[in-house]
């Protein structure tokens, strides 16, 4: 899935803080804002994450887990959804077969995204080779549920699935991919600030 220019960026996250009844963002705010400027869907970052930068308090370690939890919840409101088209009347063979094979993605994509969200709650104190185990099972398994979305995605590719059940799964499953991405990576922001930490 490739990843789109957002230069609308500010002017959103302005009128986020106006609907919001905020002039200025908070600190956390700031925080937020500006790791998920690193990330590769800095938008849908912020929008997923900025609710929850008070909880979040300007910790590292907290906005990744933060990022995993909403990534797994929102694999798993996808499953949820795609669920119910897959008992809708009348689909085409190859829409059901689509389906289908996207369910188990999902499926295997929730499992290794709950194992990542268990893992990453390890890490607080964790130091040396313990912290680097940690990281590693939470960036293998969260790059392989990171896969499997890719793969549900593609499984839509083909034109003669165009239609509703198409346009209903798609920009779901592309979302969850950009969870995920974004989660990805601002783990591996937090577990890299880490190191140099422990290395001064």
């Amino acid at each position: 899935m490739s990843r789109p220019t957002l230069p609308l960026l500010p002017l959103i996250l302005s009128l986020l803080f106006i609907a919001r009844g905020t002039a200025e963002p908070n600190d956390g705010q700031n925080f937020v804002m500006a790791l998920c400027r690193e990330t590769p869907f800095p938008t849908v970052c912020y929008m997923s994450l900025g609710v929850h930068a008070e909880a979040i308090r300007q910790d590292p370690h907290e906005l990744a887990r933060t990022a995993l939890t909403l990534s797994v919840a929102g694999a798993e409101a996808t499953k949820a959804d795609m669920l119910k088209l897959a008992h809708i009347t009348g689909l085409k063979p190859a829409e059901y077969g689509a389906l289908k094979d996207c369910l188990d993605q999902i499926e295997d994509s929730v499992n290794r995204l709950t194992q990542s969200a268990r893992e990453i709650e390890q890490l607080g104190q964790a130091k040396g080779d313990e912290f680097s185990w940690h990281v590693s099972n939470v960036v293998t398994w969260t790059s392989a549920a990171l896969a499997q979305m890719d793969t549900c995605g593609r499984g839509f590719s083909d034109r003669a699935l165009d239609g509703k059940i198409k346009a209903s799964v798609q920009p779901e499953v592309i979302h969850v991919w950009q969870l995920i991405r974004n989660a990805l990576e601002l783990f591996q922001q937090f577990a890299a600030q880490k190191v140099i930490i422990e290395n001064i």
